[in-house]
C-alpha cells in the first residue's frame, strides 16, 4: 500500500483557490492554540496577544506598517520568482546587501546632505540587492549550479560582510566602541508618515512605496509580455521553449528583480526604524517573506494582506512575551507552522490523495523476476 498524489483534473477551483489560505491560517490558530496549552499558557489569551491586541491602538498599527514594508517589498520580489519557478532563497542576504550598498554614502561621507541623497541610497540599495543576487543567477545560468543552496548561503556570507563592516572600518568613532556606524544625518532618512498628533508614530514612507510596487508588479505580472513570459517559463518550461522564451535570461531577470525589491527594502530598514548600521538589521524578513509570497498565492496584490498577517504574527509575539512570557522561540513556530499549513493547504488545493494497494500480482511480480 501507498500514498500518491495526483494532480486534479480541470485544475483549482476558484474557491478552493481562495479557501485555501484562510483554512491554512485557521489552522494554524488551531495549532497554536494547542502550543500554547502545552506551554501552560491560556490559548484564548495568547491569540489575542497575538491578532488583536496589535490592533488596539495607534502606536501598534505605526509599528504593524514598519514590519509590514519590508516583508511586502520582499515578497513581491519572490513572487516573480517562484512564478518562473526559480528558488531565490537568499532574500536575507540581498537585503543585508542592499543595505551595505544604500548606507555607505551616510557613513563614509557624514556630511553629505541634500534633496539628492536619499533617491541616490535608493538607487545604491536596489543595485546593492541585484548584484547580490545576480551570483546565484549566474552560476545556475554558466554551470548549472542549484541556485537554491547558492542563494541561502550568500545569506551567511553577507551578514559576515556586515558584521565586519560595523565593527571594523565602518565603527562609529565617537561610538565608545559600540559595534555600529554612525547616525545618519536627517536628509538620510525615510520621512514618517504622521511625526506627531494624535495618529502620530514611526510608520515611514516605506510602507507607501511597498504597496507602490505591488500594484506595479502585478500589473508587470499580469498586463505584460515580459510578465506572461515569466508565468510560461514557470508553469511549462517546454511550452516556454517552443515560444521562443529564453529560460536563462528569464532566470536573471527575476533574480535581479527580487534582489533590487530586497536591497530596497534593506534600505527602508537601516534609514527608517534604525538609523544605523548594525552587527544585525533584520529578524529573518527575507526567509518569513517565503512564507508571504505562497500565503499571498504569489500575486503582488494578494501578498499586501498576507505581509500585514504576518507582520501582525511579529507585533503578537513581542505583545505575547511582555503579557504571558512567552519566548521568541514560540513566534518563530507560529510562523513556521503558518508556513507548513500554508504549502499543506497549496498541495491538497492541487493534488488528490490517493491510497493504492498492491494488488496480488504486482506483490507477486519481484518474486516471479527473480
Amino acid at each position: 500500500m501507498r500514498i500518491e498524489l495526483r494532480r486534479r483534473t480541470g485544475g483549482a477551483s476558484l474557491l478552493r483557490e481562495v479557501a485555501s489560505p484562510v483554512i491554512a491560517v485557521a489552522f494554524t490558530a488551531l495549532v497554536g492554540a494547542g502550543l500554547f496549552a502545552l506551554l501552560g499558557k491560556p490559548p484564548l489569551s495568547a491569540l489575542h496577544a497575538y491578532f488583536i491586541e496589535p490592533l488596539s491602538d495607534i502606536w501598534s498599527l505605526h509599528e504593524l506598517a514598519v514590519k509590514a514594508a519590508p516583508l511586502i517589498l520582499i515578497a513581491v520580489g519572490l513572487s516573480a520568482c517562484y512564478r518562473a519557478n526559480v528558488w531565490n532563497i537568499g532574500a536575507e542576504g540581498q537585503l543585508v546587501a542592499g543595505a551595505i550598498a544604500g548606507s555607505a554614502i551616510p557613513v563614509l561621507f557624514p556630511a553629505a546632505t541634500g534633496p539628492w541623497l536619499m533617491p541616490a541610497m535608493i538607487v545604491m540599495a536596489m543595485a546593492g540587492g541585484a548584484a547580490w543576487a545576480s551570483i546565484p543567477a549566474v552560476l545556475k545560468n554558466r554551470f548549472g549550479a542549484s541556485e537554491i543552496l547558492v542563494s541561502l548561503m550568500l545569506v551567511y556570507v553577507a551578514e559576515l560582510l556586515l558584521d565586519y563592516l560595523v565593527r571594523g572600518p565602518w565603527r562609529n568613532p565617537e561610538g565608545y566602541n559600540f559595534p555600529e556606524t554612525r547616525q545618519f544625518p536627517p536628509s538620510a532618512r525615510i520621512g514618517e508618515l504622521f511625526s506627531a498628533g494624535d495618529w502620530g508614530g514611526r510608520a515611514n514612507w516605506g510602507i507607501v512605496i511597498a504597496i507602490a510596487i505591488a500594484v506595479l508588479t502585478w500589473l508587470l505580472l499580469s498586463r505584460t509580455l515580459k510578465g506572461f513570459e515569466i508565468s510560461v517559463s514557470g508553469a511549462s518550461p517546454r511550452a516556454a521553449r517552443f515560444a521562443g522564451f529564453d529560460a536563462r535570461a528569464t532566470a536573471l531577470f527575476v533574480f535581479l528583480f527580487s534582489g533590487a525589491l530586497a536591497g530596497l527594502a534593506g534600505m527602508i530598514e537601516v534609514s527608517g526604524a534604525i538609523g544605523q548600521l548594525r552587527p544585525s538589521i533584520s529578524p529573518g524578513y527575507g526567509f518569513a517573506a517565503i512564507i508571504v509570497a505562497f500565503l499571498g498565492r504569489l500575486n503582488p496584490l494578494a501578498v499586501i494582506l498576507a505581509g500585514l498577517l504576518l507582520a501582525l504574527t511579529y507585533l503578537g509575539g513581542e505583545a505575547a512575551q511582555m503579557s504571558l512570557g512567552l519566548s521568541d522561540r514560540t513566534t518563530r513556530v507560529f510562523q513556521g507552522v503558518l508556513l507548513f499549513s500554508v504549502l499543506a493547504s497549496e498541495t491538497l488545493v492541487r493534488y488528490q490523495i490517493r491510497i493504492v494497494r498492491n494488488r496480488p500480482a504486482d506483490a507477486a511480480l519481484p518474486e516471479a523476476a527473480r
